[in-house]
């Protein structure tokens, strides 16, 4: 029933921008704390970013560190990924993640049963 909706991928030049967006429906229960993966063809999903439940705490993969940046929303239980001089390296799927507990920085794993996924957005870079 809970439900992460993901937003605002597409194609971009090298050095370029773009700001995803993720809301969560279905989840009455609190405050979920909110993070990214993302996923190349062929490749394993990893986690990129993640963000506290207070928004006060904000981590980052050294794939990214420096140049993303993870906030949260106004509304409840929803996230932004602001990603900045983008190469081609960050052409992936990206997918937005919420816990429930859990959400220190070695709590982000792709195979952890206690996430709750969005159904992904595509991300193009062109060098």
């Amino acid at each position: 029933q809970v439900r992460l909706v993901e937003s605002g991928g597409g194609s971009v030049q090298a050095g370029g921008s773009l700001r995803l967006s993720c809301t969560v429906s279905g989840y009455t229960m609190g405050t979920l704390c909110m993070g990214w993966f993302r996923q190349a063809p062929g490749e394993a999903r990893k986690w990129i970013a993640g963000i506290s439940k207070r928004g006060d705490d904000t981590y980052y993969h050294d794939a990214v560190e420096g140049r993303f940046t993870i906030s949260r929303g106004g509304a409840k239980n929803s996230a932004f990924l602001k990603m900045d001089r983008l190469n081609a390296d960050d052409s992936a799927t990206y997918y937005c993640v919420a816990r429930a507990a859990g959400c220190i920085l070695q709590d982000w794993r792709a195979d952890s049963k206690n996430n709750y996924w969005g159904q992904g957005t595509q991300v193009t870079v062109s060098a």
